[in-house]
């Protein structure tokens, strides 16, 4: 057998790389680039040093769309796995009307954001929608949760939970039918309830794919647009301007190509931040179970 090269891997991995430098490397370093810049698309860019990132960090407005961005974040990651463990552990039985129930759960998943943010716009309508419809039934006054800043980013986040726990609810599934059943049986009769085993058997069997989950679920959550574009526009008082669409913002709707570039490159920091997090928490759970 023929001893392999040193370039062998760096051969294979050489597309993949050609990729990533292509469309996310090169763009960050053009966007931080341009973040030094005042360009409106139509003049020539003039250099501005950090003018930008200070005009943004001025009245707080880059605090309040990381402030946004990070509880929108929070409830649609704390939400999605909750009801997605509550619902896998719920459906796991054999049985037709089982099947019917997870597939009707998880079409949600597949369904396109504009479609399901279309859907809730009539849905949470305060006058023709469902959920306004109920409200007014429990004695409620008409109103829209869209248009009250105090309810439109938690009646985003339900959106996104909703179309996010099936997803969730199928990792969870995947977990829980390659926990052994012999550890359920074996604790159950050294006289552990459900709830004894459920917390010290299934959870702790499950503590990688609920980081999965997390995970997953919360970059989706942080590149949320189009229901933010759809439903709500970042309104109302830009209670629901979310990073993703406050860069759309600067560069399509106000044409300013600098402080878009600078929403980008904090955007790009902060999710490097939290994946630097991520790997130091997933290091010293290691180091314990080792």
């Amino acid at each position: 057998m023929t001893p392999r090269a040193r370039w062998h891997p760096w051969a294979m991995l050489a597309p993949t790389l050609a990729l990533l430098v292509t469309f996310f490397v090169l763009p960050i370093g053009v966007a931080a680039y341009q973040s030094f810049f005042s360009w409106d698309l139509l003049t020539p860019p003039r250099f501005v040093g950090a003018a930008n990132y200070r005009a943004l960090a001025a009245h707080g407005h880059l605090f309040h769309i990381a402030l946004h961005t990070a509880v929108y974040s929070g409830l649609v990651v704390t939400g999605t796995m909750s009801a997605g463990l509550a619902l896998a552990l719920l459906v796991d039985r054999p049985g037709r009307v089982f099947a019917l129930a997870r597939t009707s759960i998880f079409s949600a998943y597949v369904v396109s954001w504009v479609a399901v943010a279309l859907l809730w716009m009539w849905m949470l309508d305060g006058n023709g929608g469902i959920v306004g419809g109920a409200l007014r039934a429990l004695g409620a006054p008409p109103t829209s949760l869209l248009g009250d800043p105090r309810w439109a980013l938690p009646a985003l986040a339900a959106v996104g939970v909703w179309k996010l726990t099936g997803y969730a609810m199928v990792v969870f599934l995947a977990g829980l039918r390659s926990l052994p059943r012999a550890l359920l049986e074996a604790a159950a009769l050294d006289g552990a309830g459900p709830w004894a085993r459920f917390r010290h058997v299934t959870m702790p069997h499950l503590g990688p794919t609920a980081a999965f989950v997390a995970t997953t679920t919360l970059v989706t959550s942080f590149q949320a647009f189009d229901v933010v574009r759809i439903m709500t526009q970042g309104g109302p008082a830009r209670a629901t301007e979310l990073f993703v669409y406050a860069i759309y913002e600067q560069i399509f709707l106000n044409l300013s190509v600098g402080k878009a570039s600078a929403l980008a490159v904090v955007f790009f920091l902060l999710l490097l931040a939290l994946a630097g997090l991520q790997l130091r928490v997933w290091r010293a759970r290691a180091g314990e179970a080792r």
